[in-house]
């Protein structure tokens, strides 16, 4: 199993900070860098600067929203990363959610499985330098009755294949990803329900392609916090907020595709008063609503031994890559909570 590293969002006041966390992963030999994007920073410049100020370690989106570009820009950007980095750019991508894609992009959140498939095919077909020309639901290239006439990409990347990621929660989702993708990005995954949450839908994916699951990278990210054991129930508060502000807050009464996930895991009535807390104004109180358990089966806590422990069950649970989103109110903290991760993955045997 591999070890990634996630930079979250960029421009919250941490950038130089974000930028040796980056550079110190490389140092170690984490195997990926991802970082994020929603409505604030984009993750194509971001990857570029830290493309630029490291040698080893890949980069990659966390992703690139479906609706924010059209997918020939997509298949331009990611040739332009990859060719930059000397060959180091994996390309993730993902719907977002209604609340960003229609408030924000002003697209509208309809079919996004079959906007996703279509979207990867022309992709996928520019990336690899063909005259570009597609016609479906979503997309029509070139648009009939005009000058628009079929191109090819002018930029060489730097690898034939770029690795190509699906950010997926829904069973629907994962089993497309599974079909149509190189790898899947996880959030909240728990070793304990991967099989049922994850794993199952991918693998069914994969053999409707007529594939297994060799090569194809389970990449979940978990935040982690180091501490000593007896300290646990006082880290896991500190993820309060952010767990409740995904199941609670992370869209919709009707869409939340991060409640849902909470419920599959089997937290039904815990998911349903979080929601009905954050939607009424009351996070405090979402926070509160959060089981302890659930924050500690989607998170790597307490000490090196501990995080090697969780960690040898998210390899026998079918992980490949784990994304670490290291935890700490100081850049020395964040550091401490990188070099552990490396060292946990050595005492499970994982390395």
């Amino acid at each position: 199993m591999r070890l990634g590293i996630n930079l979250g969002y960029w421009g919250a006041g941490m950038d130089a900070d974000n930028l040796a966390v980056a550079q110190e992963a490389d140092r170690l030999g984490y195997a990926v860098c991802w970082a994020a994007e929603a409505y604030g920073s984009d993750a194509a410049t971001v990857l570029s600067w830290v493309a630029a100020q490291t040698e080893r370690i890949d980069v990659g989106s966390a992703i690139f929203q479906i609706p924010a570009r059209q997918p020939a820009m997509t298949a331009m950007t990611a040739a332009t990363l990859d060719s930059l980095s000397g060959g180091r750019f994996r390309l993730g991508l993902g719907v977002s959610g209604p609340q960003v894609s229609e408030g924000w992009y002003g697209v509208r959140f309809d079919k996004p499985l079959a906007r996703t498939r279509e979207y990867v095919e022309i992709v996928r077909k520019a990336m690899s330098r063909e005259r570009l020309s597609h016609d479906g639901e979503h997309w029509t290239l070139p648009l009939p009755g005009g000058p628009g006439k079929p191109l090819k990409l002018t930029v060489h990347p730097q690898r034939e294949h770029i690795p190509l990621y699906i950010a997926a929660i829904g069973p629907k989702n994962l089993e497309q990803t599974g079909e149509i993708a190189d790898g899947a990005l996880l959030i909240f995954p728990s070793a304990e329900h991967l099989e049922e949450t994850a794993i199952r839908p991918l693998r069914a994916g994969r053999e409707k392609a007529g594939l297994t699951m060799d090569g194809f990278d389970v990449c979940p990210t978990l935040p982690l916090a180091l501490g000593e054991d007896k300290d646990v129930a006082a880290l896991a508060d500190t993820f309060r907020p952010y767990t409740a502000l995904y199941v609670g807050g992370m869209g919709s009464l009707k869409q939340n595709f991060y409640n849902r996930l909470a419920r599959r895991m089997g937290y039904e009535q815990a998911a349903a008063e979080i929601q009905e807390k954050y939607l009424s104004g009351d996070k405090q109180g979402a926070a509160d609503a959060v089981p302890h358990e659930l924050i500690d089966r989607t998170t790597l806590l307490g000490s090196v031994d501990r995080i090697a422990d969780r960690m040898k069950e998210y390899a026998a649970a079918g992980v490949t890559t784990l994304t670490l989103a290291p935890a700490g109110f100081t850049l020395d903290e964040r550091l401490a909570a990188l070099r552990a991760g490396t060292e946990a993955l050595e005492r499970a045997g994982l390395a």
